[in-house]
């Protein structure tokens, strides 16, 4: 999948992509939320998914390598 065929994915599509076709890579968490990065074939997503609704909020799709930064550290 490329990356353009993933940002004209539904929520859900997009749900279903991550969950059963990316690699889950790093995670993070904060008091509200947890933060997985999950590699897909020629890019990274983010989830961010909030600990209290344990719903995905957001999804941030890149494959520059800087933004991996946050999860190196």
């Amino acid at each position: 999948m490329k990356l353009s065929d993933f940002i004209i994915l539904s929520e859900e599509g997009k749900k279903f992509a991550v969950l059963h076709n990316g690699i889950l890579v790093a995670k993070k968490t904060s008091l509200t939320h947890f933060f997985f990065l999950f590699q897909m074939d020629h890019f990274y997503v983010e989830t961010c998914f909030n600990i209290k609704s344990k719903d995905i909020e957001s999804y941030k799709m890149f494959h520059h390598l800087p933004l991996l930064e946050p999860y190196l550290e």
